[in-house]
């Protein structure tokens, strides 16, 4: 009898899942490889995923310093769009999302994508203009999208606040069809499994504590179960990045904030896209419950928690955006660390330092970047030069001026 039949999921369920086979390996570390991810989130697990899928290169390993996926790939909203408007953003994201379309397949491992649909709301007509123009520049890519009047958005939505009073009156939207929400769980065992089954080392609880160097050139990393070689390093570890790049004597322009999220107990169906309203993003879980989130915290943090007062003020942006939650328990809220280029944009990129690349600067885009993220980093260390759909998104940009300015908000990258 297969392990994955009825009959087998069945018998693992009766008894407790104490027979269920390991998803991936956990093995000792080598004392060298070709390549070392440091970061086993989502962007570093996919990075070693496409290493060995599409560029043969097998010996690699990953190293996380917790658990895996315990870092910000678990640590956030599962919105999955590519409504972006700077060009290299726009071509970035929408490869992501046509590699979203296709990663259940990719990896054989269900990471529930939905392409249920996202509505950013326009609260004013100049909001209504900028919306019509991101609405032409995706349509100008190729990416499809659709403004909506405000009859439009209330079929569609009927539960939002339209009263003449509201807080944030409704003139219409711009919908995102293809867009939608991943597991972000299930996104991340799907990659560490097909990494695992293509050779990669997953190494959990192994913290870098530094790195080997010979003259400007990276030859490794320094951990707290020994030293490791590598032909290559990459950094893929969201806000923990200036914490490692300052062992290299490497200064970036990246700030460290948190982002708070948050979800209801569960209730019947009652919301079936995903919602910003410029202040405010929210969604519906497969299991019930509102997932949203809304401002980071303006002060610098490295600790995956925030403050009551930002709590306060997304509760009540929430209640006012949709007052039918008003009366929903909070069960659980979260935060992860957000790292902030000043224009919004990542850096995706080799560094001055040989053999050391970058994958960082994330803002409000981490999740949903995660498997074009994976593809460009693989192909940079691999071939030692960017892809084409990364090129823009190099370190010296903020020096020689090419901002990519998304603004570095993910509610806000529109004017109200």
């Amino acid at each position: 009898m297969s392990r994955y039949s009825a009959f087998a999921i069945l018998r693992h369920g009766l008894t407790g899942n104490r027979s269920w086979p390991r998803v991936w390996r956990e093995p000792e570390p080598k004392s060298s490889y070709d390549v070392v991810i440091v970061g086993a989130g989502g962007h570093g697990l996919a990075t070693a995923f496409y290493l060995a899928q599409n560029h043969g290169i097998r010996k690699v390993a990953v190293i996380e310093k917790g658990y895996l996926g315990s870092g910000n790939v678990g640590r956030n909203t599962t919105i999955v769009r590519s409504n972006y408007m700077m060009d290299g953003n726009t071509q970035f994201y929408e490869h992501s999302l046509k590699l979203w379309e296709g990663l259940s397949h990719a990896l054989n491992y269900n990471v529930m994508f939905s392409q249920r649909g996202h509505i950013i709301l326009g609260h004013s007509p100049d909001a209504m203009e900028s919306l019509a123009r991101r609405a032409n520049t995706m349509r100008l890519n190729g990416i499809d999208s659709e403004l909506l009047g405000w009859d439009a958005v209330r079929k569609l939505i009927p539960h939002l606040n339209y009263g003449p009073e509201a807080r944030y009156q409704i003139y219409g939207g711009l919908l995102q069809p293809r867009a939608g929400t991943a597991r972000h769980d299930a996104v991340a065992w799907g990659y560490a499994r097909a990494a695992d089954r293509l050779g990669v080392d997953i190494i959990q609880n192994c913290e870098v504590t530094g790195f080997l160097r010979q003259g400007d050139r990276v030859t490794g990393v320094e951990t707290a179960r020994g030293p490791i070689a590598a032909g290559k390093v990459g950094l893929a570890v969201a806000g923990s990045t200036t914490t490692l790049t300052e062992k290299l004597g490497l200064r970036l322009p990246i700030e460290s904030h948190i982002l708070q999220a948050f979800v209801t107990e569960p209730v019947k169906p009652l919301l079936d896209f995903v919602v910003v309203n410029g202040h405010l993003y929210m969604s519906q879980s497969d299991k019930g419950g509102m997932v949203f989130g809304a401002h980071i915290e303006q002060y610098n943090s490295y600790a995956q928690r925030g403050n009551l007062p930002r709590i306060q003020e997304v509760m009540q942006t929430a209640i006012a955006t949709l007052p039918a939650i008003s009366r929903l328990r909070i069960v659980r809220h979260w935060g992860g660390i957000m790292d902030q280029t000043p224009d919004g944009s990542p850096i995706i990129a080799p560094t001055p330092l040989e053999g050391f690349y970058l994958n960082c600067g994330w803002n409000y885009g981490g999740f949903k970047a995660t498997p074009a993220s994976g593809w460009c980093f693989a192909h940079t260390i691999a071939e030692g030069t960017p892809h084409r759909f990364n090129a823009p998104f190099t370190i010296d940009r903020f020096a020689e001026g090419r901002q990519i300015d998304e603004h570095g908000y993910g509610p806000y990258n529109f004017r109200q």
